[in-house]
């Protein structure tokens, strides 16, 4: 990564790529210690991380509700999931349009957007991970004569905990995709914003800035659920990969 950096940095010196198309990384980094500077950045990604993170939880809850409920129940999935499975075919781009016809250019619409691409990862690992028990268990469940909470604080829930957690990173990735579309609608703030403006007025150097900020919150936000797979899933005596030679 040095040496490509080195040959980046030459390349824009010696005016082999033009700044404007790929600015240098000194660039960048000045763009971004400006940004700081000003506290444009702070405000900007504040509100971004407020936004990912409401959409998720809205979004990733009733996921986990829903696809809890269907998993349970055969009847509950003979009659949602295949109209839920139609709605998560439908790109984020072309229901935006709807969002901010119903819920107008606030708050409210990029929020409910980026909670429904946030909503079926965890939808779908929910409803997985419970159908995913071994049936085995619950004829144990049986013979020890676990009650329903119990059967599901004890049993159900640790064995799908696995597909939740994957679920989570897959719908944390999918919340910040949906944060760029989100704020490309009429928004005046955020990082998405940031970016388009900077993009109006070809100030590449802040792009880059902001998609670097959006690579490294994503990397933060995945390394969090990574703990907490290895906090809670260390029973699972699963195959880690090989070392090489």
């Amino acid at each position: 990564p040095v040496i490509i950096l080195i040959i980046w940095q030459l390349a824009g010196v010696f005016g082999l790529v033009s700044k404007t198309v790929l600015p240098t990384p000194l660039d960048i980094f000045l763009a971004f210690q400006e940004l700081i500077k000003t506290g444009e950045l702070f405000g900007h990604l504040s509100i971004s991380v407020f936004r990912a993170a409401a959409g998720f939880f809205i979004g990733g809850g009733l996921g986990i509700i829903l696809g809890t409920i269907v998993g349970f129940s055969t009847r509950s999935e003979q009659y949602l999931d295949p109209s839920v499975q139609m709605l998560r075919t439908v790109p984020h781009l072309a229901v935006a349009p709807l969002f901010v016809l119903w819920f107008g250019f606030g708050e409210t619409s990029k929020v409910l957007l980026i909670a429904d691409g946030a909503f079926f990862p965890l939808y779908v690992n929910a409803f997985l991970g419970i159908r995913g028990v071994d049936s085995k268990l619950f004829d144990v469940a049986r013979v020890l004569e676990f009650s329903k909470r119990k059967l599901i604080t004890k049993l159900i829930l640790p064995a799908a905990l696995p597909n939740l957690l994957l679920g989570a990173r897959l719908s944390l990735g999918v919340a910040w995709v949906s944060l760029v579309v989100a704020e490309l609608m009429g928004s005046t703030e955020g990082i998405g914003y940031m970016i388009m403006d900077a993009r109006q007025f070809s100030n590449t150097d802040i792009v880059f800035v902001g998609i670097i900020i959006f690579a490294f919150v994503g990397k933060f936000s995945d390394s969090l659920v990574r703990l907490l797979e290895v906090k809670f899933l260390r029973w699972r005596d699963n195959f880690k990969g090989e070392t090489g030679n």
